[in-house]
């Protein structure tokens, strides 16, 4: 089967590659494609010298004639990522990395998010992106596989996002966007250079009604960093972010007859019980970094976020008695720093990084009666408290001038503890203690081709939902243990010409103690159980090559054979040897931008999913689907001035597909249908001083 894939892989490569055959022999063409500096591996290195699978996105491939409703519009081009749900913001954008952030419903699990070295991973492992400013990214960096020697728990990956710096001409701009189903969207944007000031902000107010019935959303986030320069050597960066969403909500799942029925409509309950969420967050964080002489550099940042989240579920109580209506009022904050240096270990070349992490994640939780949309009763009222303290140190050495060896390791303690408020004895305490290592070697064969071969570890702790007792007791359930990993990579990849870049990795994960999801009848909500042994083994592969001056394209593909090998589960069923649901076994993506010196430019990208299981028994499987989406604009300068119109056509062709499928869901409610063939047009307005 890999065998099989592979050979297509290399038919597709050939394909894409040929055009470039006839200018590859002349010297005098000049590179399209830049050296790309990965900094969210904390030792600063070219993607190519990596000895793990990369990749990144810049500035244009997020904001340039995007809709800019999720990440997943530029994300999906980097293989080895699967995005659902951008649609229903009540239960935020689902992403997973090599199957890992698959199991959550809603939040993302498994993998590090951080903006601006601001943590958007709870120390309870659990992230979320409603608190990202598209209009604003400079760049987004992805580590695929576990990573843990770093970054702490996180077996899928990292992803590390970048607020863009005001450019040195100060600027003002406006971008107002409107599309299909009432959508709304207005970005005012200013920054500059002023002295020693580095400063840029960005006010983004959204809205939409939805495809479904029941699926509207209201959000303004303010995104704002400030950089001040003390000398060539010392800076201090501060960010600013806050987010208020008073509304998100959730259509919820349907089962197959629904969805034949009417496929905008919404489930029942969550119409009867006005299932949704708001949300208030403001976050500051503060990042100084000194170099010292040449070769040695300190960095110290503290951050603090305040959370003020509220959601109604579809139901009344759930079967431990608990309410569907969530009042949760959260304080996280953290600190860390790090120190690193260039040195010598006898004639090699060395860098050393070594650092402390410690966060500290303050959640007070409410639940209520939900009186059919109206909050009733008190039924919990709990604290619960997850502090984490994590040292880590990686070492980059030089073994010959074409050669590295990386090695790294990590020591993390997270502390769980709920008080409970009611006097009912629920409180509770959980501890875990991890040490997390990786080595990897890269090995530049020559220019363009680079090998390299990685092994690491990596555990993810349950998030404090996670922990819900599913018998009705409250505390912790002291059942749900984390789930450990150790991953084997190998790959190549390379930059050819300046005009092709292209990268192959294949990777086997063994899993002990994975986390899977599972609906009770009448619960209203999802619970967790461990599978005592599961693979994730696949194939990733891209190519990004000049086809014609002005004429890029970008092929990736992602092939996926992730199994339960040990998992008896607690219904009794024995899924040995089934397939892990939520993940497609194939994935390709394959996207065309042509950009002409007039100003015009376009954009025409199409993802095709593959079937994958909505169930861990794997009787019920999703269907495939193409679907593509086409993006255009032009931009006019015109002294200190830029104008730009866009328009965008998403779902090109009407394809019938899921935006999201509930694993495990109860009563079959495993489907939220996505939006048929829909538009948006917008313009964008600059001014530069």
């Amino acid at each position: 089967m890999l065998l099989k894939f592979t050979n297509s892989l290399g038919f597709l490569l050939f394909l894409s590659i040929s055009p470039l055959s006839a200018d590859a022999g002349n010297r005098n063409s000049s590179p399209v494609l830049e050296e790309v500096v990965v900094t969210a591996t904390r030792i600063p290195t070219d993607i190519q010298d990596l000895p793990f699978a990369a990749g990144v996105v810049d500035r244009d491939d997020v904001q340039r004639a995007r809709q800019q409703l999720g990440l997943d519009e530029s994300l999906v081009a980097v293989p080895g990522l699967f995005f659902q749900n951008r649609y229903n913001f009540a239960q935020d954008l689902r992403i997973a990395i090599r199957g890992f952030g698959a199991r959550a419903n809603f939040g993302i699990r498994g993998i590090r998010i951080f903006a601006d070295d601001i943590p958007l991973t709870l120390p309870d492992g659990q992230g979320s992106v409603d608190s990202i400013d598209l209009g604003s990214i400079e760049q987004i960096q992805v580590i695929r596989g576990p990573f843990s020697a770093v970054f702490g728990a996180a077996s899928g990956g990292v992803i590390d996002i970048r607020t863009e710096d005001g450019p040195e001409t100060p600027f003002i701009s406006g971008r107002f966007n409107l599309g299909s189903y009432d959508f709304r969207q207005a970005q005012f944007k200013a920054g500059g250079q002023l002295g020693k000031l580095n400063s840029l902000a960005n006010f983004t107010g959204s809205s939409l009604e939805g495809y479904r019935d029941h699926a509207s959303y209201e959000s303004r986030l303010l995104n704002s960093k400030f950089r001040y320069d003390f000398n060539e050597t010392a800076r201090l960066t501060l960010v600013f972010n806050a987010v208020d969403s008073p509304e998100a909500d959730d259509p919820g799942g349907l089962n197959a007859a629904e969805v034949e029925q009417n496929r905008r409509q919404a489930a029942p309950r969550n119409l009867l019980f006005n299932a949704g969420e708001s949300l208030d967050q403001q976050s500051l964080g503060l990042a100084f970094r000194k170099e010292i002489g040449s070769n040695q550099e300190l960095m110290l940042r503290n951050y603090y976020v305040k959370r003020q989240f509220n959601s109604l579920q579809p139901f009344t109580l759930n079967s431990n008695g608990q309410g569907g209506s969530i009042d949760l009022s959260r304080n996280f904050s953290g600190l860390g720093g790090s120190y690193s240096w260039n040195t010598e270990l006898g004639a090699l070349g060395n860098r050393i990084i070594a650092g402390l992490d410690y966060d500290a994640q303050r959640d007070h939780r409410k639940r209520y009666i939900n009186n059919e949309g109206v909050v009733g009763e008190l039924t919990t009222n709990q604290d619960e408290d997850v502090t984490t303290t994590g040292l880590y140190v990686q070492d980059v050495l030089n073994l010959t001038a074409n050669a590295s060896l990386t090695l790294g390791a990590r020591f993390d303690i997270i502390d769980y503890e709920v008080s409970d408020r009611t006097g009912s004895g629920g409180s509770g305490q959980r501890k875990f203690n991890q040490f997390s290592p990786m080595a990897g070697l890269d090995w530049s064969v020559h220019e363009g081709l680079n090998f390299y071969g990685n092994i690491s570890s990596s555990f993810d702790p349950p998030a404090t939902t996670d922990l819900a007792n599913p018998d009705g007791a409250t505390g912790f359930n002291q059942a749900l243990d984390p789930q450990t990993a150790t991953n084997y990579e190998v790959g190549i990849k390379g930059l050819l010409t300046g005009r092709m870049r292209y990268e192959v990795a294949l990777f086997f994960i063994d899993v002990r103690d994975e986390i899977v999801p599972y609906e009770l009848s009448g619960s209203g909500q999802s619970f967790f159980e461990n599978a005592g042994a599961s693979s994730h083994d696949g194939l990733e592969a891209s190519l990004s090559a000049e086809l014609f001056p002005g004429l890029t394209a970008t092929v990736t593909y992602t092939w996926s054979d992730f199994t339960f090998d040990q998992f008896q589960g607690l219904d009794g069923e024995d899924y040995n040897g089934n397939r892990i649901p939520g993940v497609p076994e194939h994935l390709f993506n394959f996207d065309l931008y042509w950009s002409h010196p007039s100003g015009f430019f376009a954009g025409w990208d199409t993802l095709y999913v593959g079937r994958f299981y909505a169930d861990n028994a794997n009787t019920v499987e999703t269907d495939d689907y193409f679907v593509s989406s086409l993006r255009a604009g032009y931009r006019w300068t015109g002294g200190d001035w830029i104008f730009e119109p866009f328009l965008g056509v998403n779902n090109l062709f009407n394809e019938k597909y899921m935006d999201n499928i509930r694993l495990n869901a109860a009563f079959g409610r495993y489907y939220e249908p996505a939006p048929e063939r829909n538009v948006y047009a917008g313009a964008s307005l600059r001014y530069e001083f």
